[in-house]
Formats: C-alpha cells, structure tokens, sequence
C-alpha cells in the first residue's frame, strides 16, 4: 500500500457514501470517523490532501486546511470515487478544488502577481496556476488535515503550533516528506507562523534558506495589516524571485 495513502484507502468507502448534499454539512464530516486525534478542545480531521506535485515550479504553503476547504475536498473526492477514479487521482483533483479556495485565492493571486511569479514562470497570471497551469503548483499546509480549536478553525496561536508537539509532528514528518518531493518548487509560506514553521525548518537543516520567501503575509480578509506587510516587503520578495528563477 502506498504509504502516504494509507489513511485514504482505508476511509475511501465511507467518503463514497457520504450523502449527495452540496455543500455537506458539519455533521457529515466532523464525525468520530473521520477524526485523526483529539485533546480537549483540539482535534485534528482527516482530509483528503495526499498528493504532492513533485514537478512543482511554486510551493505555497497555508497553516492548516479550513473548513471551507475541508468540505470542497470531501465534496470533490466523493464524486471522483464513483466516477471510478484512482486514489491518486482522487487526491489530486480534491486538493486541487479546494487549495486556498474563496477570497483568500483572489486575494493570493494578486499578491503572488505582485512580486512577479508570473514572470518568472512564463505566465500571464498567477490564476493559471490554479488552472491550465496546475502543474507547476504544489499546495499544502504546515499542518496537511483539518485542525479546529472548540470547533473553530485553528490559527497557530492557541496553541502554538511549534510548541505542541502532536502537530509539530506533521512538520517534522509530512511536511518535509512534501518539500523534499518538490524540492524545484521556490516556497511561499502564508503568514506570519508559516513562516516561524519555515525558519525552524532552515535552522535545523531540512529546508534551503534560498528556497523560501520568508515574510509573505496571510491573503485572508481577515488579516487587517495583509496590505501595510506586503508592501513594505514586497520588493525584498521580488529579489527572492528573481534569484531562485534567474
């Protein structure tokens, strides 16, 4: 069995007969089931995001998959089972569907416009990579499944994500498994603790310094200063992508 499909294989039949609502509720999918660890009021989901793109020209790198994005990805692998697809080819399509999906992806697209990803790649618009382009994107999380704080998207801060230990874990293991797989792709990581998980990882050897660029602000609405961050650091990032694609 392929390992990093394990968890999928073994939860595919009852991600099949999920029910055939759009969107599907809470109560569908945060259920015993599908939990991969709980403590007190932090749990972890699965979810189904086990693909890497190991020819990805452009990592990007989120905490951890929200709600929003949990049901696209359930949605999008339900149907592809009874179409008949791979697990592979599940994961793909599911992963592809809900990366960063909503706002946060327009407001992503922009910002990686901004610093020139286009350019460097040969594009017209970052949008191409969440389409004909896909090929050259990987997408992930620091944390690859759904964690949720009292039922709340979690934010990596309560609790610190490096400080706990279960979800450094999916740093130290999944995560590096991920970037070492993709290892042409120049990484974005969003936000602030993405970038705190990021430095960690260059500190201890297993991600080159170069690769990285460090700095780049969280694209969700939510964050007030997303635009003061940016531009105060946005010709540094130009530099870093003009560097590692030159």
């Amino acid at each position: 069995m392929n390992d990093m499909l394990k968890h999928f294989i073994s939860l595919s039949p009852k991600i099949a007969r999920l029910p055939n609502s759009s969107p599907l509720s809470k109560e569908d999918l945060l259920i015993e089931v599908f939990r991969l660890w709980r403590d007190n009021a932090l749990e972890i989901y699965y979810a189904p995001a086990d693909y890497v793109n190991k020819d990805a020209q452009v990592a990007i790198i989120g905490i951890t998959p929200g709600w929003h994005q949990m049901e696209i990805a359930y949605r999008t692998a339900r149907d592809a089972i009874r179409r008949g697809l791979t697990p592979a080819q599940v994961c793909k399509q599911a992963k592809q569907k809900a990366s960063f999906a909503g706002t946060m992806r327009v407001n992503l697209i922009k910002m990686l416009d901004s610093i020139g990803i286009p350019a460097a790649l040969g594009l017209e618009s970052s949008e191409s990579l969440f389409e004909n382009a896909s090929g050259m994107l990987h997408t992930t999380s620091a944390v690859r499944y759904p964690v949720f704080v009292d039922g709340e998207n979690y934010t990596g801060h309560k609790p610190d994500l490096l400080k706990t230990s279960r979800l450094r874990q999916y740093v130290d293991t999944l995560l590096v498994e991920e970037l070492e797989k993709a290892k042409r792709g120049f990484i974005i990581p969003l936000g602030r603790t993405v970038s705190s998980v990021l430095e960690y990882l260059i500190t201890t050897g297993r991600v080159e310094e170069e690769r990285c660029c460090l700095g780049f602000p969280h694209p969700s609405g939510a964050n007030a200063h997303r635009r003061r961050q940016f531009d105060e650091r946005r010709k540094a990032m130009r530099r870093k992508v003009t560097l590692w694609f030159r």
